[in-house]
């Protein structure tokens, strides 16, 4: 069913909203996914935070027009699925994960920070660590030398009531 032209100009809104948001679009082919692996790709997108829905190409055009993701317009052909995330990863991530499972799906391109990216940078992308991930690292190594600190501390305390009791 056609939607009309309020509708369209309600999709183009909504997606326009998102894009103004968004620091990576990536967009894959969908063609011959079965309505269940879909529901499954698109319930991991909304774990992740990501924004992913299919759309009729002339209305991402319009949404993404005098955008940083303008370019992307070209890439804009055939049956695709829109991710757009906020995080720099997100989007790629749930596509890139998702595609190694499922043969039917097809990274086409993306776009981040205003550059046009092809399905090998889209696939480099999502093989970054998240930003959770990053950050739990980080953690990890700013408390190794505390820990490793209060344990000499424990350990020389313990050595010492050793000596005193002997």
């Amino acid at each position: 069913m056609s939607l009309n032209l309020d509708d369209k100009k309600a999709v183009v809104a909504e997606v326009s909203a998102q894009v103004a948001n968004a620091q990576t679009i990536v967009v894959a082919e969908y063609a011959g996914i079965e309505v269940g692996h879909l529901t499954v790709l698109r319930a991991k997108a909304r774990e992740s935070g990501v924004y992913l829905r299919v759309l009729k190409n002339t209305l991402a055009r319009r949404a993404v027009a005098d955008t940083p993701f303008a370019g992307l317009a070209d890439q804009m052909t055939g049956p695709l699925i829109y991710s757009i995330s906020a995080d720099p990863v997100a989007a790629a991530k749930v596509l890139a994960d998702f595609a190694k499972t499922n043969d039917k799906l097809v990274l086409k391109a993306g776009s981040y920070a205003g550059k046009v990216l092809d399905k090998a940078a889209v696939q480099a992308l999502a093989s970054i660590p998240s930003r959770e991930e990053l950050l739990a690292k980080l953690l990890g190594v700013m408390q190794a030398p505390v820990s490793g600190f209060a344990g000499l501390l424990a350990a020389l305390a313990k050595k010492r009531e050793e000596e005193a009791a002997a």
